[in-house]
């Protein structure tokens, strides 16, 4: 009877953690989804586990198991003074790329390349999928690329990357967010580089707007065929500098 007893007693013990393991794994998961949906960035802290816990339904001890799985792999990073942020940026995730675009600005048509093929793409999925709160944000992303607040160089690149992340968003492509989010910072290099040597003049500012214009009006009007064309419209201008750069 004494050995069935224990039996008895282990097995529901074992059930029970057996029972939080798979929970922790489903937190794990979901952590990882709202990276990968881009909803929080690399460098950004989590919300609290307590927050966590209320928004996935789940109790904080699962929370804590899934963070600290994901500390483990090398996904999240405690921050000093309390909380967890993401740590796969893109120089985390490929320090070659970063480094390759600052040492040979040549390797930025390369990747102007890879986002003429994306970007057009992405602009064409934003007009079919676009919800409200999507539009609302493409909108707000142009008010801020042509507001006063974004005067250097620096700050108008910031402002055309938060544009694009915009579009990314729009497009409610996980796959195409978490690329862009990747090489957000490489981006970031670029658009500066474009802003500072590319397209400097105030002229060139007010094409950019008119073409970032173009596609938010294409992507509210719900027109994939003329969001897609405004965006390579852009790209290709842009390619043309780059050209234009090299003959030089």
């Amino acid at each position: 009877m004494d050995e069935l007893s224990i039996g008895g007693e282990e097995e529901p013990a074992r059930a029970r953690a057996t029972e939080r393991e798979s929970v922790s794994d489903r937190v794990a998961a979901d952590v990882l989804r709202m990276v990968a949906a881009g909803d929080i960035a690399p460098g950004e802290r989590l919300p609290s586990e307590r927050r966590l816990a209320e928004r996935l339904g789940v109790s904080r001890v699962s929370v804590r198991a899934a963070l600290q799985r994901l500390k483990a792999q090398g996904f999240l990073a405690a921050v000093q003074g309390g909380g967890t942020r993401v740590v796969k940026t893109v120089s985390d995730a490929d320090p070659a790329l970063a480094e390759l675009v600052r040492l040979d600005r040549s390797n930025l048509l390369d990747l102007m390349e890879l986002r003429a093929q994306m970007e057009v793409w992405a602009a064409r999925k934003a007009a079919l999928e676009a919800r409200a709160d999507d539009l609302s944000a493409l909108r707000r992303a142009l008010e801020e690329m042509g507001s006063d607040a974004a005067p250097t160089p620096e700050a108008k690149a910031r402002a055309d990357v938060a544009f694009h992340m915009a579009v990314a968003k729009a497009s409610h492509s996980v796959v195409y967010r978490h690329l862009l989010s990747v090489v957000r910072e490489t981006l970031v290099e670029m658009l500066n580089y474009h802003r500072t040597e590319l397209f400097a003049t105030p002229e060139d500012d007010r094409a950019v707007m008119a073409h970032h214009t173009a596609i938010v009006e294409a992507i509210e009007g719900r027109d994939p065929d003329r969001a897609e064309a405004a965006m390579r419209r852009h790209l290709d201008w842009t390619r043309a500098h780059y050209e234009e750069c090299d003959a030089r």
